[in-house]
């Protein structure tokens, strides 16, 4: 299984970002290889609009089957939804933290998005 992160960095013990659609980069992580995968977000970065569909596309062509990450808005929910990717949202502040709460089954998955469109 494969669980994509949004992140400052390109390193498990990279900072979280806490923005999905805007996030810098994804990192993409498979638990049975432990193998690492960086998808930069830069395109979406200062995108007027769409960034939290690109990036929701980006994640389902990676192949990820959960996205962890602090916030989520609605259009990128729904397409993350319709793609079969589940949603945590987190606090942790680290790649490492959020994994971890994630292999002990401390995160709980979203049920719509948990804010609004067009955060900044």
């Amino acid at each position: 299984m494969k669980l994509a992160f949004t992140t400052l960095g390109e390193k498990l013990d990279s900072p979280l970002d806490p923005s999905f659609g805007r996030a810098r980069n994804f990192l993409v992580y498979d638990l049975q290889t432990q193998a690492i995968e960086i998808i930069s977000n830069k395109q979406n970065l200062d995108a007027a609009q769409g960034a939290g569909i690109q990036a929701a596309q980006t994640i389902a062509k990676a192949g990820a089957q959960a996205l962890i990450t602090g916030h989520c808005g609605p259009k990128a929910f729904r397409v993350l939804e319709a793609a079969g990717i589940k949603v945590f949202n987190t606090d942790a502040t680290t790649v490492t933290e959020a994994l971890a709460r994630y292999q002990a089954e401390t995160l709980t998955e979203a049920k719509a998005a948990n804010i609004e469109g067009h955060w900044a």
